[in-house]
């Protein structure tokens, strides 16, 4: 009963929130602020994300991945909602002292000398704190909040609840929030289980260890449970701080950007979290990356029709390009198919005549998203990650040092795949070959 009465507090704290939103929204219509289609965009993605806010850690998460669909969002919405960052005041220490007697046994709890009790990091599911194990071992623990969990799972379950009533309105189905809400959940779970984290690095651990220069923290087995993890300090400059790295920032770049590229084109396996805070920049030239819990993992059966897509987009080989993206696409609208093509073609245009080291990967992939969201066509959210992977690590890289060409760097790793991907699995359709343009 306590549940249910909880349960229906938050829902009317949502609806008034929204309704709160959407008369904010009819305020700055009235004052003439969303008179082209352009300004139209950009208010309604701020006031989205200032709800997001307003409603707390859950929705603030949700909005962080929805800023990765750019096939499903335009840019005014997805450049408010990739400003989100978990807003939350750090708990005192002593509430996460509970959670640290009841996660590890009382040798691991023995082990700690010394934990600093300001964080050093506080987001919605855990906070970081630096301790000092007997040894002398300096550490990074991170402890998850007390009740982060029950909260979550309820504001999840209401998404769920809004998400079903949206998708019966005509304009919102094509947005499939209900299965975005479902892949938010799953998402969830990685974030809310430390042992999932742990398993991740450990794997990366695996896959870049004959790779000195990019790596994950170490982590303390006997310290890590489903609630607290125990890992080795890193000191570096996070990348989203390149003004202060060094000497260095050629070699780390390059460093950086292929770590992406490994993921992606060798194996399938990529940081899905990848914004400039999760990379740490070392004083020893080395690139680590941090916060492993959100990953994503190209299927085997998918891996040939994704490097199929790239191979299309870095060829500029627009009738391909419009086929694979539309064949394997999980939903489409009503697609004027040749319409739809005639738009890749234009967009490829603007790369006519240029050198393949003066065409930025951001500017085709920004640009194709463009025309699968106006033509509604979806992309797999698998590769919306991949996508979002490869234009940080080219934006961060960039910034380190200009001169980083992404089309030669990813050329061998390319070329690679394309010799290695298992067989894919057959298109989901076919173009109405009839109507296309010839």
């Amino acid at each position: 009963m306590f549940q249910a009465v909880r349960f229906l507090v938050r829902g009317s704290a949502v609806v008034l929130a929204a309704m709160s939103a959407y008369i904010l929204y009819l305020f700055q219509v009235l004052q003439g602020k969303t008179r082209t289609p352009e300004n139209r965009e950009i208010v309604r993605g701020e006031v989205l994300a200032e709800l997001f806010v307003s409603l707390g850690a859950t929705f603030i998460k949700f909005g962080q991945i929805l800023s990765t669909r750019p096939d499903l969002l335009g840019p005014g919405y997805i450049k408010a909602l990739s400003r989100l960052q978990d807003q939350v005041p750090s708990l005192p220490f002593e509430e996460l002292e509970s959670v640290l007697d009841k996660e590890l046994s009382r040798d691991a709890r023995g082990q700690l000398a010394f934990i600093e009790p300001n964080p050093l990091a506080a987001a919605s599911v855990a906070q970081v704190h630096r301790g000092v194990l007997i040894s002398g071992e300096e550490v990074a623990l991170k402890i998850q909040r007390p009740g982060a969990a029950k909260q979550i799972w309820q504001d999840v379950l209401l998404m769920t609840v809004i998400a079903g009533w949206l998708d019966k309105i005509p304009t919102m189905k094509m947005l499939s929030l209900p299965g975005a809400v479902e892949r938010f959940g799953e998402a969830m779970k990685g974030q809310l289980d430390f042992r999932d984290e742990a398993a991740n690095n450990r794997r990366f651990s695996d896959l870049f260890a004959t790779t000195p220069d990019i790596g994950v923290p170490k982590l303390y087995p006997e310290m890590c449970t489903e609630r607290v993890l125990v890992m080795e300090m890193i000191h570096g400059v996070r990348a989203s701080e390149p003004e202060q790295v060094g000497g260095q920032r050629a070699k780390l770049a390059r460093i950086g950007f292929d770590a992406v590229l490994k993921m992606v084109f060798n194996y399938g396996f990529v940081h899905a979290d990848m914004h400039p805070g999760n990379i740490l920049l070392t004083p020893e030239g080395r690139v680590i990356l941090i916060d492993l819990g959100l990953v994503a993992e190209i299927p085997d059966e998918m891996k040939r029709p994704w490097v199929e897509t790239f191979v299309a987009l870095s060829s500029a080989d627009a009738k391909a390009a419009a086929r694979l993206f539309y064949e394997y696409a999980p939903t489409v609208g009503q697609v004027d198919y040749p319409a739809y093509e005639v738009d890749v073609r234009d967009h490829f245009k603007c790369f006519a005549g240029k050198n393949l080291g003066e065409v930025e990967a951001a500017e085709v992939l920004g640009g194709m998203m463009n025309v699968l969201r106006k033509h509604r066509v979806q992309i797999d959210p698998v590769f919306t990650v991949v996508n979002i992977a490869l234009l940080v690590s080219e934006g961060l890289g960039k910034q380190l040092d200009e001169s980083l060409d992404f089309m030669t760097m990813a050329g061998p790793y390319l070329m690679e795949a394309v010799a290695t991907a298992p067989p894919g699995r057959s298109p989901r359709r076919t173009p109405p070959l009839e109507e296309a343009v010839a």
